[in-house]
């Protein structure tokens, strides 16, 4: 795929009053002691490079000295608001080891490594700048992927958990070459299931540095899962073939795998499981879900020319009439959603209609 399909540079999006009130009262927006402003005020920095010696593209922050307590303290209480009850005993056992800042990218986060000092055991979070896509793509990564996301909002600072697995690009450049056949078919079928799932859900943007894999060793196998890390491409781009993974010239590797141990058949098989998981997510979440979707309809992700070129690949692709009569990204989203809903409703004979 040429990469100018790709929007360079993303515009970030306020959060609307209607998008607070929602993060509001799913547990989201949550009062926080620091912004990402306040960690801006750093004095110096440290560029970071790996073990075979390459610029990371991140940088080790240092603060001054007489600010430098209170924005430790803030972070720890942050953690405690994130993965506990948000009160102060816990503090007494939390370092914050180390402040990174990344200056690659659209959003520059800050990345936060939280250690216990009782056992060692530490974790990352991610400080940004609020942008209104990415918040819906977590959000609809929670409800319709099999993925859990923890994440909170304050005004216009977010704060989201890591997201652990080795990076696409990584993996397909150490690690692809490596593995089994058997293996080579179970993560195909992941591949392919992932493929589907940014589509129907307008997740733009998986080249393969945005997404990690993820190994667990079953009893008797390795299972693969490919989950997305960014999301600031959500319901953002005008050409359907954006939102596939497959389209994208970084992600070649794995098509070419997937083509070569997976029969026809069975990419279809696939999809078609994917698409009915996606269907029974969404009726399942379907309050909390279309409560998300009014606010995507009420707010402005992308501009004119994309939505009115989406729907047009949409209704060629699908002959969806409501695709073509969708006005913003929210209808968009929701005729998609709907689309899978009502095939898997009418193909399904065990479906109590």
């Amino acid at each position: 795929m040429n990469e100018k399909l790709i929007s360079k540079k993303k515009p970030a999006y306020p959060i609307t009053d209607l998008l607070s009130s929602y993060l509001t009262d799913q547990g989201r927006n949550i009062k926080i002691p620091i912004f990402y402003d306040d960690l801006l005020r750093f004095q110096g920095a440290i560029e970071i490079f790996d073990d075979d010696d390459n610029d990371t593209l991140w940088v080790s922050c240092y603060y001054a000295e007489y600010e430098r307590e209170e924005i430790l303290l803030s972070l720890k209480q942050i953690y405690s608001i994130l993965h506990s009850d948000g009160s102060d005993t816990i503090l007494p056992y939390l370092n914050i080891d180390s402040i990174d800042f990344c200056t690659f990218g659209n959003t520059k986060p800050f990345r936060v490594k939280v250690r216990n000092i009782l056992n060692d055991n530490y974790i990352f979070l991610y400080i940004k700048k609020a942008d209104a896509s990415r918040i819906y793509g977590l959000e609809l990564e929670h409800l319709l992927s099999p993925n859990h996301i923890n994440f909170l909002v304050y005004k216009d600072t977010l704060i989201e958990e890591h997201i652990s697995g080795i990076p696409g690009d990584t993996f397909i450049s150490e690690y692809l070459h490596k593995i089994s056949e058997q293996d080579k078919r179970a993560l195909a079928k992941e591949f392919v299931k992932f493929n589907e799932r940014c589509f129907v859900r307008l997740l733009a943007d998986m080249r393969s540095y945005n997404y990690v894999i993820v190994i667990t060793h079953d009893f008797d196998r390795i299972q693969y899962r490919i989950r997305a890390v960014d999301f600031d491409q959500q319901s953002y781009e005008g050409n359907p073939k954006v939102y596939k993974p497959q389209f994208l010239k970084e992600n070649n590797a794995l098509v070419k795998m997937s083509l070569e141990v997976l029969a026809k058949e069975s990419i279809e098989q696939y999809e078609k499981e994917e698409r009915s998981l996606l269907a029974k997510r969404a009726t399942s979440e379907n309050e909390r879900l279309q409560d998300l979707i009014n606010c995507m309809k009420k707010d402005t992700i992308s501009s004119a020319e994309k939505v009115k070129e989406l729907k047009k690949g949409l209704y060629k692709l699908t002959g969806d009439i409501r695709f073509k009569r969708a006005k913003n990204m929210g209808e968009l989203l929701n005729s998609a959603i709907d689309f899978i809903i009502r095939n898997y409703k009418n193909e399904n004979p065990y479906i109590i209609k």
